[in-house]
Parts: C-alpha cells; structure tokens; sequence
C-alpha cells in the first residue's frame, strides 16, 4: 500500500546542477540548482528553474546566457556552497578556490575544474510560479579528456557526478550498472514471443 504524501517536490534522484552566470558587472558566479534537466534533443536544449531572489535569476536575464557545470564528487563541498550562498554577498570562486573561464561561445563563464561542461543560450522564459524556467540551447558540451573511457564516449565511472534526495537534503554518489538501456528491456518481448509460441 502506498502512503500519500501530499503535492511536493519530490523525484529521486534530482541533478546537480552549478549554473554559471556573469552579472551585469562582469563578476562570475555559481548557484547550485537542481530543478532542472535536457528538455529537447533538436535543437539540444537543457532546463533549469530559479526563483526571482535569486542572484542567478538576475544575470541570468541580464546576459541571456549561462553555463550547466556537472562537479565530480571531490567537489561535493565547492558545489553544496554554490548552494548556500549568494553571489550578490560573496565572491564564491575567491572562497572556493576554483577557477571561472569565459566561454568563447555564450556570455557567461565555467568552471575550469569541473569536468562536464555545457555552454548555452536562453532561448525560452517560462513563469511557472514561485520559480521561472530558463531554457537554453546547448552550444557546446566540453569534457576533460581524462572523462572517457575506450568506446570514445564519457564514463560516469570515471565522471563520479552526484545526485541529490530532495526530501533528505543529501547527496548521493552513483552506484553499480544495472544494464544496457535500450538494450536490456528487450529481454520482456523476448520472454513474451517464447510464451506465445511456446518456445
């Protein structure tokens, strides 16, 4: 039986997401969201949703562009306080020690040691209720070299994101491969044409 919980926020798991964005100074900032995810594969396109208090939500209007930056779990404590402070206080690169590098292709800046990087342009304002939705189109995705297994795509093994529980306010390391996807599903119609023919 299941127990009714209520209208909330809660999926499992979320995404940490560092948003990179410029303010109308040019001073670089980070904010840590996770209310966001891919939203359209043509054009490649990603969504994130802020408040309006937000110092991200300004820039992010501002300059009509910002960065996705996907930290690998050694950043665990870097990325929880992009989360916990704000950029219109605190110079968080200066306190985090990391490195904020302009992109060539949109007007806001990444972080250098990040190792998934994806650059895009706001195509799309969404007012929702407390939170705004940005759509950007994705530009470019630039990974560390070092992020690649031998099949020439990227290894989550060797990437080691994080997630993030909701209801807990925790995060969450990636655990063991359970399968193929597209693959693995198609051992069900498998199994179904074996009853019908009685194989």
């Amino acid at each position: 039986m299941k127990k009714s919980l209520g209208a909330k926020t809660i999926v499992y798991p979320t995404p940490v997401f560092i948003v990179g964005t410029y303010d109308k100074s040019g001073k670089p900032n980070a904010m840590n969201v996770a209310w966001g995810g891919l939203c359209c594969s043509s054009p490649p396109c990603v969504a994130i949703s802020v408040r309006k208090a937000t110092y991200t939500y300004g820039n992010i209007v501002e300059r009509k562009a910002f960065t996705i930056n996907i930290p690998s779990e050694a950043y665990v404590k870097e990325a929880d306080y992009f989360g916990v402070a704000s950029g219109a206080k605190a110079d968080k690169f200066s306190v985090t020690k990391l490195t904020p590098v302009k992109s060539d292709l949109v007007d806001a800046p990444y972080i250098r040691e990040f190792p998934l990087i994806l650059e895009c342009k706001l195509t799309h304002t969404l007012e929702i209720g407390l939170h705004t939705q940005f759509i950007g189109e994705i530009m470019d995705v630039k990974a560390e070299e070092s992020m690649f297994g031998d099949s020439g795509t990227i290894d989550i093994e060797k990437l080691r994101p994080f997630l993030y529980a909701p209801e807990v306010r925790a995060y969450y390391g990636i655990g063991k491969c359970l399968g193929k996807a597209f693959s693995i599903g198609k051992q069900m119609n498998t199994s179904d044409e074996d009853k019908a023919t009685g194989s």
